[in-house]
């Protein structure tokens, strides 16, 4: 993100704050900086910096760009999309039914025609492995494969440390990859967006889990989260329900917040790479 860019958002987050702080001040801190279950700056029952959407009414919103800028309610994920998926994915940026950028990684047959059919799961794992030999890093190696409804996913190992490196999202029908958003771009301190090089982890494992199942008992009861896999920065964990895959969400290794990825859809199935 730009410097002009951050100055716009901070000046708008000034606007809204005074705004709010007048119409309901009994109500600002819920509201502006954290609504019901929220977590970090501006979360609307929504996860991480500006999480549920700024300007955003309430629902499972999903960190900063996550429950859509502007957007009105409910699990709509994206800047400024609608029933979306992230920065120009799913619904795109600015629109709310795909007409500026379109489905970029939350794609779907609509998009491209009736007659498109979808990639398989091994033609997902050659687009990664192309992927990551362009990034010139040796070190890098796939973990594992999820097919989603929305998507592909793909974990991404460092062969050295074995630590998780980043993470990755597969378009179904054109096979293009880009990194996943949420928090491998806002959290990531190695490979991120905000790349501040920490180390410390302030956060265990099992905080971690309880913190997730903590926000799965509110907001997804009968859902759980076992085991994680540790990232630079936070740690992104499988959520099952009934035994089978449901979903995935992170937890920031130094604030302990969550962060729920809504863009996947439906899970289908998984190759396990290692």
């Amino acid at each position: 993100m730009n410097t002009k860019m951050i100055l716009v958002i901070a000046a708008i987050i000034v606007v809204l704050g005074a705004g709010y702080a007048v119409a309901r001040p009994g109500n600002f801190w819920n509201g502006m900086m954290g609504y019901g279950t929220g977590n970090g700056m501006m979360g609307g029952n929504g996860i991480g910096m500006m999480g549920g959407g700024m300007m955003s009414g309430y629902g499972p919103g999903i960190g900063m760009m996550g429950g859509g800028m502007m957007n009105g309610s409910g699990t709509a994920n994206g800047m400024m999309g609608r029933n979306g998926i992230g920065m120009m994915g799913g619904s795109g940026m600015m629109t709310g039914d795909g007409s500026v950028y379109g489905n970029h990684c939350g794609a779907n047959a609509a998009t491209y025609g009736e007659n498109s059919t979808p990639i398989n799961i091994d033609e997902a794992k050659a687009s990664v492995e192309q992927y990551l030999t362009k990034t010139g890093n040796n070190d890098l190696k796939i973990a594992e494969i999820l097919q989603f409804e929305n998507n592909f996913y793909a974990g991404i190992k460092e062969k050295s440390t074995g630590k998780y490196a980043f993470e990755l999202l597969i378009n179904k029908y054109t096979g293009a990859v880009v990194p996943e958003m949420g928090p491998n771009m806002m959290w990531n301190s190695k490979y991120g967006y905000m790349n501040t090089q920490e180390t410390e982890t302030k956060v265990t494992e099992e905080q971690a889990l309880k913190n997730a199942q903590e926000y799965l008992d509110s907001t997804l009861p009968g859902t759980k989260v076992n085991g994680a896999d540790d990232f630079y920065g936070y740690y992104t964990m499988e959520v099952t329900k009934d035994g089978n895959i449901y979903g995935m969400l992170s937890v920031n290794s130094y604030t302990g917040a969550v962060w729920y990825h809504g863009w996947h859809g439906t899970f289908e199935k998984v190759l396990e790479v290692e």
